[in-house]
């Protein structure tokens, strides 16, 4: 006899834990399909984010700024720190006490609210059913008014620079390197890449990044990405733009790279001891029955949806698997809308205010339109900006880095985006996403009394 369920979300990471708890308190009979295998070898909630991406590069991020401050920072306040090095096992094994706290959490989450846990492979069947699959290879059937496909998405791989087990890695295997590289080559100048590459070269590797585009951090507002780059480069970090990898080969020695102007162009090599490949990442779509439901992704993975509703009945989708920023908060925030509608309440979500953080140092955060795009829509548009070197908290703190921007309509003075580059910034960003959400102007902001001193002043 199959299990019948109101909900069966497949997938246990920041938008299926968070779909499948909503749902429970609401009180429809819930299920959640998960098969990641952690590093213990048992079944890990959380996906990619709690396991390999989010909380553990923030982790080693946090560590090793401590240690480029014991080491570079506090002789300005009169702090002799002598002698300070750094244990990369132990930094690796915190980071790992600190995935397992948060995933544990999860599975009483679960418990606490009649979450159903399944492990193993959930696939789509006919007549509103799931298929899972066990980790011991046996297949049970569930019935489910309403299924969600919240999979996740996985990191984009590249011919010329195949994976390796311990060399050229891509974003979870650079979180598990045991010793400091002595010359990183980082392959994608986007937000995993600058920060993972950020981790090593405070603690001392070499890093040089390669970018077929001409920029980094494309999407991101221009200027902001430009004073970001200009940052990175004084720590250290190395640009190498509208360079293209053609093949890798790896060895008892490290790994040797042949590069190429994008426009064209002779080959040159460049010796690594590690590679890591972070030029993206991809929808995890394949294996989920979706063709037996009538539904098909696009030559990207992505499955399209209307209000997180896919084209096949019961059947909807959140996260990484369908359009809009591939980020843990906006799949949470999808979740939510998804699950309210299914129980039949109003609910509503604005995906033009969705912010995004890079938490390297200084951080970069952002919340609506750049520059650019509203120069491409032809829309009137003011600018107001200020530097923290003007900041008297960012000055005490040396931490004068940066700006802050804010761009505001031409005639109503509605806030259209806002783009910080400074410290504490991924904390700050939340005040702008607060005012664009009530649709409040830069005067609104401006009129609004902060503490002083502090750095959102």
């Amino acid at each position: 006899m199959s299990q019948k369920f109101d909900v069966v979300v497949i997938g246990a990471g920041p938008g299926g834990y968070v779909a499948a708890i909503r749902a429970a308190q609401l009180g429809l009979k819930t299920a959640c399909i998960e098969k990641y295998i952690g590093k213990e070898g048992k079944v890990a909630l959380g996906g990619t984010c709690l396991n390999v991406g989010c909380i553990p590069s923030k982790a080693l991020l946090d560590s090793s700024y401590k240690y480029h401050e014991a080491k570079e920072a506090f002789k300005v306040h009169g702090i002799e720190a002598k002698g300070v090095t750094i244990d990369v096992p132990a930094m690796v094994a915190r980071k790992a006490n600190i995935v397992k706290n948060l995933t544990g959490g999860i599975a009483t989450l679960f418990k606490a609210n009649g979450v159903t846990s399944f492990e193993g492979h959930g696939k789509l069947l006919a007549n509103k059913q799931v298929e899972v699959t066990g980790l011991d290879g046996k297949t049970q059937v569930l019935e489910a008014e309403n299924v969600i496909i919240a999979s996740g998405s996985r990191p984009v791989e590249i011919p010329p620079a195949p994976l390796t087990d311990d060399i050229i890695v891509d974003s979870t295997g650079a979180l598990e390197l045991v010793e400091v590289p002595r010359h990183l080559v980082v392959i994608g100048a986007g937000v995993i890449g600058l920060e993972l590459g950020s981790v090593w070269r405070r603690l001392g590797a070499q890093v040089t990044v390669l970018e077929y585009l001409e920029r980094i951090c494309p999407g991101l507002d221009g200027e902001t990405a430009r004073t970001l780059q200009r940052a990175l480069t004084r720590q250290g970090m190395r640009f190498r733009l509208g360079t293209r990898v053609v093949a890798a080969r790896s060895g008892e020695q490290g790994v040797e790279l042949d590069l190429q102007p994008a426009a064209g162009g002779a080959t040159e090599s460049l010796q690594a001891d590690y590679v890591l490949v972070a030029i993206g990442r991809r929808p995890y779509t394949e294996g989920l029955g979706l063709e037996t439901v009538g539904l098909a992704s696009d030559r990207r993975g992505m499955l399209e949806n209307q209000g997180q509703r896919s084209a096949a009945p019961g059947v909807w989708v959140i996260g990484d698997v369908t359009s809009g920023p591939m980020l843990a908060h906006k799949a949470e925030e999808e979740a939510i809308v998804c699950i309210e509608r299914i129980a039949g309440h109003a609910a509503e979500m604005n995906a033009e205010v969705i912010p995004s953080v890079i938490y390297t140092q200084p951080e970069v955060a952002s919340v609506g339109l750049g520059e650019e795009q509203l120069q491409a829509a032809r829309r009137e548009y003011k600018v107001g900006r200020f530097p923290f070197s003007a900041n008297s908290r960012a000055k005490i703190n040396h931490e004068s880095e940066g700006f802050i921007k804010i761009l505001s309509d031409a005639r109503s003075d509605q806030v259209l985006g806002v783009h910080m580059i400074g410290p504490g910034v991924s904390e700050m960003i939340g005040e702008a996403c607060v005012a664009m959400e009530f649709s409040a102007s830069a005067e609104d902001l401006a009129l609004t009394c902060h503490p002083h001193p502090t750095r959102s002043e």
